[in-house]
């Protein structure tokens, strides 16, 4: 990937975990009813001026851009098709535009697997997407789920990257207590997604698609021992037994979220710092809160921006020689 124009490649952030909205967006999702998304007041604003003011502000390079939360489906299959194509033509242009500032995780219409593939093969072959962002479950389809390996291996085939990015639990009306759930929930459904998708053996199966995780796992760094555990004495003793420990070990992750001071120790228990990327959250988190949070990783360590830097641009650029 090349450096922006005065900086040499490699020497600023790459952010893998940053959102866009569109009016149109914002406007389908109101007249659905998901007017306050997974708990929250509203939707953030966004434009690309805005976003690259936030990059040149924090020393970031390149942002990829992606969906967040509640994506695009809002319950009919034809309306999320033709919002999916309109957001990925969004983050498109924005690439376009701007080639060395922003990359993009194509959106697609889950849990319409068919049309899903459709998008993700236009999005990567057609508009240059470096994968995918899908939710921790689309309306109760989660990753382990058999229904979404065409989704797979059309990542696999072109060594796209799988984003996950965490939204409410199938459950979630007894379990927030009211709450909003990026606080809580969505922490807890990102270990039980990539839990369903270790055990469905999805990592091993598709060895050409990297996973990247939000949050720096969420929960994940504190149950893995227990999974591998649980897995061990009371797995089915005629299957393979799943390697948790190795599977999580070769997944990213990204430090969205306020992982500093505690979870990020844990995580590196789980892997390497090889394996850990910058994330912003951006538009989601307002600029100060990027500010701030960027404050912290470089408190913690002055060595975060060249690792997790290095990670990212090998991945982005694996996909483009793929």
């Amino acid at each position: 990937m090349a450096g922006v124009a005065g900086r040499p490649a490699g020497d600023g952030w790459v952010d893998v975990h940053a959102h866009f909205t569109t009016p149109e967006y914002v406007a389908a999702a109101d007249a659905a009813g998901y007017g306050s998304p997974d708990g929250m007041r509203g939707y953030p604003a966004w434009s690309a001026a805005e976003h690259l003011r936030l990059l040149d502000d924090n020393g970031i390079d390149t942002a990829v851009l992606s969906m967040s939360s509640p994506g695009v489906h809002f319950g009919d299959d034809t309306a999320a098709r033709v919002l999916a194509r309109e957001v990925n033509h969004v983050a498109a242009a924005a690439m376009t535009d701007h080639p060395d500032r922003f990359a993009f995780f194509a959106a697609l219409p889950l849990p319409d697997v068919e049309s899903s593939v459709a998008e993700l093969i236009f999005a990567m072959d057609e508009l240059g997407a470096s994968g995918a962002v899908v939710e921790t479950n689309a309306h109760g389809l989660y990753l382990g789920d058999g229904r979404m390996d065409p989704v797979y291996a059309a990542l696999d085939e072109r060594q796209g990257i799988l984003f996950i990015h965490p939204t409410s639990p199938a459950c979630h009306e007894a379990t927030s207590l009211g709450r909003p759930r990026p606080m809580i929930e969505f922490l807890f459904d990102t270990a039980r997604a990539v839990t369903d998708l270790v055990l469905a053996g999805v990592p091993r199966r598709f060895p050409r698609m990297p996973i990247i995780v939000p949050h720096a796992g969420g929960v994940l760094p504190m149950v893995a021992d227990r999974i591998q555990g649980f897995m061990s004495i009371f797995g089915d003793p005629e299957a393979p037994r799943p390697d948790v420990h190795g599977d999580l070990a070769r997944m990213y992750y990204d430090l969205a979220g306020d992982p500093f001071p505690r979870l990020v120790p844990a995580l590196l228990t789980l892997t390497d710092r090889g394996h850990v990327l910058y994330g912003t959250d951006y538009c989601w988190t307002p600029a100060p809160g990027v500010a701030r949070r960027l404050e912290l990783i470089e408190a913690d360590s002055p060595d975060w921006r060249a690792s997790t830097t290095r990670a990212a641009r090998s991945l982005l650029d694996d996909v483009r020689r793929g």
